[in-house]
């Protein structure tokens, strides 16, 4: 499915892996870090009141 992004990468292989294993953990952690914290701040379900 990504196979043109390891394409465009120069290189071996096992580097072409390496860099789009690497780039994926770090979408992760930005995700992480950044995007849901303030998506959960903006969630309703945050002033729930029994």
């Amino acid at each position: 499915m990504y196979a043109w992004l390891i394409h465009l990468i120069p290189g071996r292989r096992w580097f072409r892996v390496l860099v789009v294993f690497a780039v994926a953990i770090a979408v992760f952690l930005l995700f992480m870090e950044v995007v849901f914290p303030w998506v959960s701040e903006r969630m309703p379900y945050a002033e729930v009141a029994v």
